[in-house]
């Protein structure tokens, strides 16, 4: 089955890829974009800091993708990428959600990756409801498959809301 759900670390996994939802700084933060940072060492910081910025303070724009070594994590690489604050639905934030999912993607295939972890992109404190993004991370994924071929992707819940959602959401596409 090449879409999983599994509730856990995503630092911890052994796959080719893990996304990290980052800030567009790309300098570290919190929740899961600290814990990787953690767990990779502070070598992923520097690799980050050498991403040129695209305008001042941004290396890496909303809905865009980047890619660093994964350096102390078992995963290989690190894509990052900038999920949308939720500013109530009107504003683009689906699509830069979704642009989130399928620039990652492919960078992961330009780079072929084989298996790839994602978090639930913007759920923390950027505040997307959790089931409007399940179905987003779903779909795009889902998408994906359809024309490209990757062995394995993860859908990585670290709490039980956002495991329930996605395991919802894949059920209701099967």
């Amino acid at each position: 089955m090449p879409i999983e759900v599994v509730r856990g670390d995503i630092t911890t996994l052994d796959v080719d890829a893990i996304v990290n939802a980052a800030n567009e700084r790309m300098l570290g933060g919190g929740g899961v974009d600290g814990a990787i940072h953690r767990a990779a060492g502070p070598e992923l910081l520097a690799a980050c800091r050498q991403m040129p910025e695209v305008r001042p303070g941004v290396r890496c724009p909303t809905g865009e993708a980047r890619i660093t070594p994964g350096f102390r994590l078992r995963a290989r690489h690190v894509i990052h990428t900038v999920g949308p604050v939720w500013r109530g639905g009107r504003h683009g934030e689906p699509d830069l959600l979704a642009c989130c999912y399928r620039n990652s993607l492919a960078l992961g295939r330009e780079r072929s990756v084989n298996s790839i972890a994602f978090p639930a992109i913007s759920c923390g404190i950027y505040g997307y409801p959790i089931d409007e993004a399940a179905t987003i991370a779903v779909r795009e994924v889902q998408t994906f498959l359809a024309r490209d071929a990757l062995p394995q992707i993860w859908l990585v819940a670290f709490d039980a809301d956002i495991h329930e959602a996605l395991t919802a959401e894949l059920g209701n596409r099967r």
